[in-house]
């Protein structure tokens, strides 16, 4: 009888680690890569390779565009078409945080899915952590303490309940905001 506790303790703390490390998956991030391949691009001084790197998002800009800020494809056109590249890497920062807005307004619906919630903000911070070097000091710090607030504020589902604590959605919410004043300053 004892064997078998054990063992069955040990498969659920074998399957609970190999759950709990899942939203750390890189994962592909279409917007990251086309950012990467843009910047690459434009230092090369190659605007059709940065021009065919943004076709590969046009999709994912549409949508921004749609649900999170008017005129995000035509600034990013205008952007690409300047051939200016300060103006592409404003561009291209706009495009993060409409994502980085995404995906925390997300979390905040999910908030009673701690594992959704956590990998929102997770990816949100990713996308966070790549356009943070072009953000001056203060800006940069309070984005990114504001993230780190909202991931304390997901709360914790514990480990067999010890540890739990409930999600904070007023906490979380006030995070959010200050994380997106940050950024839009």
């Amino acid at each position: 009888m004892v064997r078998i506790f054990y063992a069955l303790l040990m498969s659920l703390l074998i399957t609970g680690q190999a759950h709990a490390y899942s939203y750390a998956a890189a994962g592909k991030e279409p917007l990251i890569d086309a950012r990467e391949a843009i910047y690459k691009a434009v230092n090369a001084g190659d605007f059709e390779a940065a021009k065919l790197a943004a076709n590969e998002i046009s999709e994912e800009l549409a949508y921004l565009t749609t649900d999170y800020d008017s005129g995000l494809s035509d600034a990013f056109e205008k952007a690409l078409a300047s051939q200016d590249t300060a103006t592409i890497a404003a561009a291209i920062n706009r495009v993060f945080i409409a994502e980085i807005t995404r995906r925390l307004q997300s979390g905040s619906e999910n908030l009673n899915d701690y594992q959704t919630a956590k990998v929102l903000v997770v990816k949100s911070k990713r996308f966070f952590d790549a356009m943070a070097g072009e953000l001056p000091g203060k800006r940069r710090q309070a984005a990114d303490e504001s993230l780190r607030q909202a991931l304390e504020a997901i709360g914790n589902p514990g480990v067999f309940g010890v540890g739990k604590r409930e999600a904070d959605p007023a906490a979380y919410n006030a995070a959010v905001e200050d994380v997106l004043k940050a950024l839009a300053n």
